[in-house]
């Protein structure tokens, strides 16, 4: 399958099929590269919660707004708690958690909307982004996947909100974004039994066994597993190739910078209203 992210400028890259297809969607994830912060979150540190200078975090937002032509009053951002809450938000929320904590929705971890004019955002560092699009109903989400909201089904979620919204699985498309991949990844048992609980009617597993009690556990396919649950053809999910922590020119990763790391951030949002 195409790798459906494309580097457009140093400080992110955009889903390049979505963008064709209509230009008012922006679509898109940022790298840790053309900003103003320093030390350990030089320089596009998107996050407030982790010890950046506030400025530093709010001149580079205001560099992503230029280039993406997303005023910042028009962002929304969330206080992240690695859990399953995802909210419906419109263009009257704009602003909120956009040049600071405090105003972010409160334990969130995913966003959907069918109003123009709102940019959703999320921030990571090797979690897993998902993106979702129903052209047909003008609605755009996206999620923040941990391995915690990964098998708790936060991508299920999101499909039934929008089954509750009329909408069909047949009628979304959706994109994994960039995350931590296999190789850097392992897990223990614990949260392979919540994996194998979560697909325990699928033949196919996203881990491998790599010592006693150690597994490499593939999030970007456990996610494109769970959405194939849900009735998303595997047509219309595409998977990106690039790792969070193996693509250290582009990425901040969490586990590679051993926990002092910036964040990077997953936005979706109509530039304007064409219906």
């Amino acid at each position: 399958m195409k790798e459906p992210f494309v580097l457009v400028d140093d400080q992110y890259m955009l889903i390049d099929s979505w963008r064709q297809q209509n230009l008012q969607l922006v679509a898109g994830f940022t790298t840790k590269n053309g900003g103003v912060s320093s030390g350990d979150f030089q320089t596009l540190n998107t996050g407030f919660h982790v010890g950046d200078r506030l400025g530093d975090v709010q001149e580079n937002r205001r560099i992503l707004a230029e280039k993406l032509s997303f005023p910042l009053d028009r962002w929304v951002g969330a206080e992240q708690t690695h859990e399953t809450q995802i909210l419906q938000v419109t263009s009257l929320d704009g602003g909120r958690g956009a040049t600071d904590y405090d105003t972010a929705f409160k334990s969130t971890d995913g966003f959907y909307a069918k109003d123009r004019n709102v940019l959703l955002t999320m921030c990571y560092a090797d979690c897993v982004p998902l993106y979702f699009a129903a052209p047909a109903h003008g609605m755009i989400g996206v999620v923040h996947a941990g391995w915690k909201g990964s098998v708790n089904g936060i991508a299920r979620r999101m499909v039934e909100a929008w089954r509750g919204k009329g909408i069909k699985e047949t009628e979304i498309f959706a994109v994994i974004g960039p995350s931590i991949c296999p190789k850097c990844y392992a897990v223990d048992d614990k949260v392979i039994d919540l994996v194998q609980n979560l697909l325990e009617d699928n033949d196919e597993k996203p881990y491998n066994l790599i010592s006693e009690g150690q597994y490499q556990l593939d999030l970007k396919r456990l996610n494109a597993l769970v959405l194939q649950k849900t009735g998303i053809p595997n047509s219309q999910i595409g998977i990106t190739s690039y790792c969070t922590s193996c693509d250290s020119d582009l990425f901040f990763s969490h586990r590679r910078d051993k926990g002092n790391t910036g964040r990077l951030m997953s936005f979706i949002g109509w530039k304007e209203d064409v219906r």
